[in-house]
């Protein structure tokens, strides 16, 4: 097997890092009760501006412990892009409920709010934007068709950690915002996610569900059926140290963005990762589409020679309406941007710890393969 010189994406884990967790294993609290874990939930709702954060065991769990402290349950639906990673149409499964999935907005790539209210039923509770890749969702759009229309919002910042939506962070616009900290993301405990909320009865709500439906002051007393969606104090450690570091990992990750920018703009048949004026981009994957007629060959083609070049590359997530499990849902509705982004898109190497002369490396190739 083929060493891959250059990764899409790899942690950058530090000494204070491994200081912290050191120090949570030394201390014997190494499941889900310790002091890092709540020192990790008021920190990063803190940054993100939110009054409550309610850690969990990954991100996927977050989305499912929001709807839940929603009671989004069977017979009712909720509106999801068709373009973003399957978790958020599993979440809403796992309740009983029904994903009606909304194609993207050509522009920037997220749900298109412009095509929400057409897909609503007497059903329809919730909707859930994803700012996927980075890149922020038109939150005022969202939000006035969930005003108007009386429905929740959970906002899914799994990939957008710090991203910003006319100044302010996304996360904290919906009634629940949900992240994941997979080793892959912008700050990561390895596993883990969180779901940050400003309503005290949501997030009491989610406390519990969390820690299998029991009653936080009648140990051993179960309200109702819950969950055990917990995050560990190692995870947390280890999340506290990484919050540290959040804004310089942005800044890094965004002069990337800039190098990139630069080399290929210009590069016929390249369409850039898009930055809407009202948006800060956190590019949690600096990602491009390759129109094959105009670059001369198409984006697989494309995957496979930078591959054999020593560079990973990612192609973008299947539209979910395609894949056998979700197809159901769907209808027999087309969803032209989501088919579209999916079939020529393509994440390049983002990590933070990813150098200049390495960037130059990636660009330097995609324009290569476009003269030949």
């Amino acid at each position: 097997m083929k060493h891959r010189l250059i990764p899409v994406t790899e942690p950058e884990i530090g000494k204070d890092e491994v200081r912290k967790v050191t120090e949570a294993v030394r201390s014997g609290w190494v499941s889900s009760k310790g002091p890092f874990i709540n020192e990790f939930e008021e920190g990063f709702s803190r940054y993100i501006g939110m009054k409550r954060g309610i850690s969990t065991s990954n991100g996927t769990a977050a989305l499912h412990l929001a709807l839940s402290a929603l009671k989004i349950r069977r017979g009712d639906e909720v509106l999801v892009p068709d373009f973003t990673f399957a978790s958020v149409a599993n979440a809403v499964i796992y309740t009983g409920a029904k994903p009606v999935f909304i194609d993207s907005n050509t522009n920037y790539w997220c749900i298109d709010p412009s095509k929400l209210v057409e897909h609503m039923t007497s059903r329809t509770k919730a909707i859930i934007p994803v700012h996927v890749y980075g890149i922020p969702c038109n939150m005022d759009a969202v939000i006035k068709v969930a005003r108007d229309h009386k429905l929740h919002v959970i906002e899914d910042c799994a990939e957008a950690h710090g991203a910003k939506y006319k100044g302010r962070k996304v996360g904290s616009f919906g009634d629940i915002s949900c992240f994941s900290f997979y080793g892959n993301k912008i700050i990561t405990t390895g596993e883990g996610g969180i779901c940050l909320t400003n309503n005290e009865e949501l997030g009491r709500r989610m406390s519990m569900l969390r820690d299998h439906g029991m009653n936080p002051n009648r140990r051993y007393w179960h309200e109702v059926v819950g969950f055990n969606y917990r995050m560990t104090n190692l995870q947390a450690a280890l999340g506290v140290a990484q919050l540290e570091r959040i804004d310089n990992f942005i800044a890094r990750r965004r002069k990337m963005a800039e190098t990139y920018n630069s080399l290929l703009r210009g590069v016929d048949g390249v369409t850039l990762h898009p930055e809407m004026p009202w948006a800060t981009n956190v590019y949690w994957l600096y990602s491009i589409l390759i129109d094959k007629k105009r670059y001369g060959i198409g984006r697989d083609e494309l995957i496979v020679k930078m591959s054999g070049n020593g560079v990973e590359t990612r192609p973008f997530f299947y539209p979910i309406h395609s894949m056998p499990p979700y197809k159901k849902y769907a209808a027999n509705r087309r969803f032209y941007v989501a088919e579209k982004l999916s079939s020529s898109g393509m994440n390049l190497p983002s990590s933070v710890k990813l150098t200049e002369e390495q960037v130059n490396q990636v660009a330097q190739l995609i324009k290569d393969f476009h003269r030949k």
